[in-house]
């Protein structure tokens, strides 16, 4: 079965009963989507969203967002405003990790797209250190025991040519965030299987299981005629053994409320920002919707017999 008709069967049978849209407060006028997973630092939860006007593409900012309702984050007045898209946080050691993919023009044209990483304790005063290689999106970052796991996506024409698919995920280890550059995020080792022909995707949030391995939330697309698909997955990945061991679909955009798309061959799709547990064992899955919105859908436990997350 392709995963085209893997998809086609999960909206057939969609198992996900309980979903919302995410609201933003003090940001009239601009959507606010693909953002970070909510997370909880100091005390408060907070979320990173991209921020960018319905008309207009590739020129949006990444906003600080608190929570204040369910469901509801409001705009952090006088904080930092980074010339991002899609961002992502990761906890390294006691620091706050945050990425996104900074877009270059030349001549008024995009030219190319790196991604940019902050880090620091304090929300207000993050530290920029590192830039990712040359037009390279979704670098993911995860603690483990010993070390950082580093996920690369290349995409490009080059890699269509010799791998088949769109792209591909690579996977090394560094010791520490000082280490992180785009020459060891490029040299990442290739994890096979991901993709097929004509597909492409990656990481968005990566979570080191109690057994060891990594249990990955990340995006799977395909063009279908005139159409772009995006979908949630869920994959487990064995660092030691560099192999993929399981990988489900968990959303797609029908698993969300219905709302408008920024272009009409944006309709289906969902790309997804991760998981945040539920007292209940379940998992609030968060996914931008269109290139308009941001989503919550309630999953099953996504790694169930691979282990549980480390905290």
């Amino acid at each position: 079965m392709t995963f085209a008709e893997k998809k086609e069967a999960f909206d057939r049978n969609n198992p996900v009963t309980e979903s919302s849209l995410v609201r933003f407060i003090g940001v009239d006028g601009f959507d606010v989507y693909n953002c970070s997973i909510p997370f909880e630092w100091k005390g408060k939860r907070y979320i990173y969203g991209r921020v960018e006007r319905r008309s207009e593409w590739a020129r949006s900012w990444v906003r600080l967002f608190k929570e204040t309702g369910n469901d509801e984050f409001s705009l952090v007045e006088n904080s930092m405003i980074y010339q991002l898209e899609d961002p992502y946080i990761s906890i390294i050691g006691n620091e706050i990790t945050m990425g996104g993919t900074h877009v270059q023009y030349q001549r008024g044209e995009i030219d190319t797209l790196y991604g940019y990483f902050y880090k620091g304790t304090d929300l207000e005063n993050m530290y920029y250190f590192t830039t990712g290689p040359d037009n390279m999106k979704d670098i993911r970052l995860v603690q483990l025991k010993q070390g950082i796991g580093v996920f690369s996506r290349p995409r490009n024409t080059e890699v269509e040519k010799e791998h088949g698919s769109g792209s591909i995920v690579g996977f090394t280890v560094i010791n520490n965030l000082l280490e992180l550059s785009a020459d060891i995020i490029v040299n990442a080792k290739k994890i096979d299987g991901m993709f097929s022909t004509g597909e492409w995707g990656g990481c968005n949030q990566c979570y080191l299981l109690d057994t060891g391995l990594i249990g990955i939330i990340g995006h799977k697309c395909y063009e279908d005629t005139d159409q772009f698909v995006y979908v949630n997955v869920s994959q487990v990945f064995d660092p030691t053994a560099h192999k993929l061991l399981d990988e489900k679909i968990i959303a797609t955009r029908k698993s969300y409320p219905s709302g408008p798309a920024k272009k009409p061959n944006l309709k289906d799709c969902t790309f997804t920002s991760g998981i945040v547990m539920r007292k209940d064992g379940k998992a609030d899955l968060y996914g931008g919707l269109g290139d308009t919105l941001f989503g919550r859908a309630v999953i099953d436990y996504p790694f169930e017999g691979f282990g549980g997350i480390v905290v």
